[in-house]
């Protein structure tokens, strides 16, 4: 795609006290200066007023980005390489915010050519014929980046331009930049251009990048146009030993001025954050639920079973989260459909609050996103299952250790069972359960606080029978309908 913007969004307005003419401009001392300058001057100012230079970049603080920071001082094009889903192309939109503002361009220029700076024979004739009454249009740096996915179909004319027949019918002679459809790359002049999945693009289209980089110039059709882009070029791809789908030609890679390596999060804390601020929760999922699905994640990441090549994206834990979110807010609507229509009216209806029973179906919604090896065909939900339990457990062992539950051992040590599911109301379980030494301290364990409500004391109770029978203190047992009954020892 081209410019990137949110759909039906109202382009920008420029504010009216900037100035309309190039004698305007000029006398309100605005100076030319490259995209790379741009940047590397606003990057400095961020730096000194210690405002966040990357909103909404997680986990990279340490690394990544002090390498991307590095390349935007240098002045070098760049390529993030990386496994699927490490926020390869978040990071490179976020670099649009490191642009002027508004800058001012030749209106009706499709190469956003600069008032000081013309590019082509016909503005450069425009701009001395009008001198300091040529009017001057003002761009926002939302409109200043363009994006292209590498698709096999991807051609140089998308790219780079191609010959319009039309003009050349119309008399104009194939040396005139003006017979000239241009295509992404220059269209992006003077702003920040981006190819995802470079690997992906045919080798002989690559090529037609290689100008680009370098000299700084594009070639159509056998035709040199010597225009002197302004442009910061950045690129995405995965390792090339685990997409075989083909590699970055060394004359382009020896372009770049710097390659950074992404990763996934490092610690279990990133990923918690990355899950909090990236998934779109229709239900409350307490934190000791969210934990789980992040252990879940990386212990799917870690695992022998999978392909180590391939990664498994940051959107695996953020689908996960959202899963579970939607199984409660399921549970809360099929309950209130299943209440007696003479039901009293003072009873309150379930609100949706997310137990760990609900991230069951993870196991089963999303191994499509897990490559595993090629030796654990038709394992792969036994494979995940497996690794939920290792991560519940995990997360039991981390936040209820050394507290005494001997009170939910003891509500079955008589024969009596505990029964909970997915259509379990929370009314319900906390019923069976009624009052147990020790629950308000697990409870308060799992940051439900001191007054919890009835649907997150009930998540906070499951978890606990959960976590007693991965510790062996607990039996298990799942009836013909869906219902799980917990009682007596494992």
């Amino acid at each position: 795609m081209g410019r990137v913007t949110a759909p039906n969004q109202a382009l920008p307005v420029p504010p009216a006290d900037l100035p309309g003419t190039l004698g305007a401009l000029r006398a309100a001392g605005h100076r030319y200066q490259t995209v790379k300058q741009e940047l590397r001057h606003n990057l400095l100012a961020r730096m000194r007023s210690g405002e966040d230079r990357f909103p909404g970049i997680v986990g990279y603080d340490d690394s990544v980005l002090p390498e991307v920071e590095r390349a935007l001082l240098a002045g070098h094009d760049m390529v993030l390489l990386g496994e699927r889903g490490q926020g390869k192309t978040r990071l490179i939109r976020s670099l649009v915010a490191l642009l002027d503002e508004w800058t001012p361009v030749l209106p009706g220029s499709v190469l956003n050519e600069h008032p000081l700076h013309p590019l082509t024979p016909a503005s450069r004739a425009l701009v001395a014929e009008a001198g300091d009454d040529l009017p001057v249009g003002w761009l926002h740096r939302s409109m200043r980046y363009g994006e292209k996915l590498a698709t096999p179909d991807t051609s140089v004319g998308d790219l780079i331009g191609d010959v319009d027949p039309i003009r050349l019918a119309q008399g104009r002679t194939l040396g005139d930049p003006e017979t000239i459809h241009f295509g992404l790359v220059p269209r992006t002049n003077r702003g920040i251009f981006a190819v995802n999945e470079l690997p992906d693009l045919a080798e002989r289209i690559q090529v037609a990048l290689l100008n680009v980089l370098e000299e700084r110039d594009i070639q159509v059709r056998g035709y040199q146009l010597r225009l002197p882009l302004d442009l910061f070029l950045v690129a995405s791809a995965n390792p090339e030993d685990y997409t075989n789908r083909g590699r970055i030609i060394t004359p382009l890679k020896d372009r770049f001025g710097a390659e950074v390596r992404t990763h996934y999060p490092v610690d279990l804390e990133l990923e918690l954050a990355l899950i909090r601020q990236e998934a779109d929760l229709v239900a409350e999922v307490p934190e000791h639920v969210l934990e789980v699905l992040a252990r879940f994640a990386r212990a799917v990441r870690e695992s022998s079973s999978v392909d180590p090549r391939s990664g498994v994206s940051a959107r695996f834990a953020i689908a996960a989260a959202e899963t579970v979110a939607a199984a409660a807010l399921r549970r809360a609507g099929l309950l209130a459909g299943a209440a007696p229509a003479d039901g009293d009216a003072t009873v309150r209806p379930e609100a949706p609050v997310a137990r760990v029973g609900d991230a069951v179906s993870v196991t089963s919604t999303l191994r499509g996103k897990v490559e595993f090896e090629s030796g654990e065909e038709g394992r792969e939900t036994e494979i995940l299952a497996h690794l939920l339990r290792t991560a519940t457990a995990e997360t039991f062992r981390a936040r209820l250790a050394g507290l005494d539950l001997s009170g939910f051992t003891a509500l079955v040590a008589e024969g009596a069972v505990i029964e909970t599911g997915e259509l379990v109301a929370s009314a319900e379980l906390l019923r069976q359960v009624g009052t147990v030494p020790g629950l308000a301290k697990a409870l308060d364990r799992l940051g439900l606080g001191d007054a919890p409500t009835p649907e997150q004391a009930a998540a906070g109770v499951e978890f606990v029978l959960e976590g007693l029978h991965l510790t062996r203190r607990l039996g298990k047992d799942v009836t013909e309908s869906g219902r799980t009954v917990y009682g007596g020892r494992s």
